[in-house]
């Protein structure tokens, strides 16, 4: 392969880069370092803090998984505003704000400070969530939620980036994505005691908030800045655009050059629209089955008391074994290939999406049998679990690290927003498919199972299929080649515009639509 030319990369010295010509001794200038020196126990307790905060921050979710039909029943809601709730009520929200907290965070050098304020926000509106008496007052309190969780994915990847070597980032990202799956087997207990002791769904997102703003606090005291860690492209920054001026006249200006250069890298990287659209599918899959998928399987195996808190350790148990072998994986062969987490997101979501249709049907296979169908339901979910969970932890390491140290979680934050927009969709398709079905019904569940069938298979394979054909594309991201020449709207500008567009209005569509029929 060959190595790119002096010409098509920009590598900015101290005295060329914008920020740094600005004010020398600013403090918001952003030193790099090729290799982190932070001692071990401040790289465990860091991480066991992100942890932490990061399944807090998920656990809202859970909640109404696990018990929606509570949920539903409390508040009096219809399918389509449960959908809505799930949906594009905190996805929207969520993309709107990622960005510029994101932005706030890299151009302040202040990612803990603006974790910590995310997280107590989010606490409080989950506080508020239980506190909530009608749709109203709970799509307030998601909202709010949506305003909180923007930017805490962003924030938490990035900081583990820069707290260890590359070739260890992998397993500790996996490390942090744990939080989905324990996420899972806390409530799977949570859903089965509460509905043994009388226990109403509320009190868990109150407990969760209270102890969400211990956490937050804890995380601003502990937590140190690490300095940036250089990325895997083989210059700090690239500019396509010709020299930097020296003289920047003010903040604003430096901020402004800073959210275009990176927009300009994004569009110019080979890889990074097709692997973001293709997480996107694959979060669409993922998302509609953990809204959806325990309910589901509740009325399926309706004489199952212990159904839910099986399942629950089977998600936190295989999940989290198999999101930490995939960082495992990925750190162990990092000398051999940089492109592990591409295949294994790929294979293992395609295999996955047989086990997953098994799940579905296993009652069917094992002939109405609902003994035998759990034992069917068990062992395919085990094994779906294993070979889709691998992911998480690697690909997202992955793109931390091509993206320039200085603006990466802005350019996380852009990541995360594109998936946001379109695994958002899967709930509010599925709630606008049963909004004329009781919940309570057989039809209901049958519903369920079709829209799941369709949709989880479809948007593992996508992602499957964008992920493989990025392969040679994030090869050539990885040596720098990037696409040269002139952005036209002609071209490259012109097509992320109307791909943009056409994906905004399918957003605000689906949005209008389902905010109509709760009316």
């Amino acid at each position: 392969m060959e190595a790119p030319k002096e010409e098509d990369i920009r590598v900015y010295t101290n005295e060329e880069d914008p920020r740094a010509s600005h004010d020398t001794n600013d403090k918001n200038n952003i030193s790099l370092t090729t290799r982190p020196k932070v001692p071990i126990w401040r790289i465990t307790i860091s991480l066991i803090l992100l942890f932490l905060n990061y399944f807090l921050a998920q656990y809202d979710k859970f909640i109404l998984s696990y018990f929606q039909d509570e949920v539903i029943s409390s508040l009096n809601l219809s399918s389509t505003s449960y959908g809505l709730l799930s949906g594009y009520a905190t996805g929207i929200v969520y993309a709107l704000l990622a960005l510029p907290t994101a932005f706030v965070a890299d151009y302040t050098s202040a990612r803990v400070w603006v974790l910590t304020v995310a997280a107590v926000w989010w606490s409080l509106c989950a506080i508020f969530q239980g506190l909530s008496h009608n749709f109203w007052q709970i799509l307030l309190a998601r909202i709010g939620m949506g305003v909180g969780q923007a930017p805490v994915e962003a924030l938490s990847v990035s900081l583990i980036s820069d707290l260890m070597g590359k070739e260890y980032v992998f397993f500790g990202a996996s490390v942090l994505y744990v939080g989905v799956y324990i996420g899972e087997a806390v409530s799977g207990q949570i859903a089965v005691a509460f509905a043994r002791t009388g226990t109403p769904w509320n009190t868990a997102l109150i407990a969760i908030g209270i102890v969400g703003i211990v956490v937050a606090l804890v995380v601003r005291l502990v937590v140190r800045e690490p300095k940036r860690q250089i990325s895997l492209v083989m210059a700090n920054s690239i500019d396509h655009q010709g020299p930097a001026s020296v003289t920047i006249p003010s903040r604003l200006a430096v901020a402004r050059k800073d959210i275009l250069s990176t927009f300009r890298y994004l569009a110019r990287m080979r890889s990074f629209w097709l692997l973001a659209l293709s997480a996107g599918f694959r979060q669409l899959g993922g998302n509609a089955f953990g809204y959806y998928m325990p309910s589901y399987l509740s009325n399926l195996f309706s004489s199952e008391t212990s159904l839910l808190s099986r399942y629950g350790i089977i998600v936190g148990v295989v999940g989290s074994v198999t999101v930490l072998t995939g960082g495992l994986l990925t750190s162990l062969f990092w000398n051999r290939t940089k492109l592990l987490p591409l295949y294994l997101t790929a294979i293992g979501g395609m295999i996955s999406s047989i086990f997953v249709l098994l799940m579905l049907f296993s009652r069917n296979v094992s002939g109405g049998d609902e003994a035998q169908g759990v034992k069917v339901l068990y062992g395919t979910m085990s094994i779906a679990y294993l070979t889709a969970e691998l992911w998480l932890g690697a690909i997202n390491s992955l793109i931390a690290l091509l993206l320039p140290p200085r603006t990466k979680t802005f350019g996380l934050a852009v990541w995360s927003l594109v998936q946001v927009l379109i695994y958002s969709s899967g709930p509010e398709i599925i709630g606008l498919s049963l909004r004329t079905t009781e919940p309570s019904s057989s039809a209901y569940t049958e519903k369920t199972r079709i829209a799941l069938a369709v949709i989880i298979p479809v948007g593992y394979w996508f992602a499957g299929i964008g992920f493989l054909l990025a392969v040679p594309l994030v090869k050539l991201d990885l040596t720098g080649r990037f696409m040269e020449g002139k952005l036209s709207w002609k071209g490259r500008k012109g097509g992320f515009v109307v791909g943009g567009c056409v994906l905004v209005a399918l957003v605000v569509s689906l949005f209008i639509v389902s905010i109509y029929y709760k009316a």
